[in-house]
């Protein structure tokens, strides 16, 4: 069986949509007869741009905070490059918050 991980992508709201469609053309089924399946948690993301970043939100030196949502799937090894490679492609924010975490898929243990 192919290894899995669950990768997480904090995105602004109005963003998601578009990233989420980037991201389904390359995470093939993992869920067998469903695609483009995610998870999203709306959350509140802050930061402050430091001195040379190129921030897509926000002004360098003063603390940025903005509606997002982090959106949560499972992805096969095979596929987890072209889904980072879309993520960073399409993504808006000059270094996006992923993560990346090994997953046991369910069924796996039955």
């Amino acid at each position: 069986m192919s290894r899995a991980f669950k990768v997480r992508v904090s995105v602004p709201e109005d963003c998601a949509d578009k990233l989420m469609d980037a991201i389904a053309v390359h995470m093939g089924s993992i869920y067998p007869g469903y695609s483009r399946a995610f998870s999203i948690i709306r959350s509140e993301g802050t930061w402050v741009p430091e001195e040379g970043s190129d921030p897509f939100i926000g002004d360098v030196n003063r603390i940025s905070r903005v509606k997002e949502m982090i959106l949560e799937f499972a992805v096969y090894e095979e596929n987890l490059k072209d889904v980072l490679r879309a993520i960073e492609k399409e993504h808006p924010y000059e270094e996006p918050g992923v993560d990346v975490l090994e997953m046991i898929p369910w069924r796996s243990l039955l």
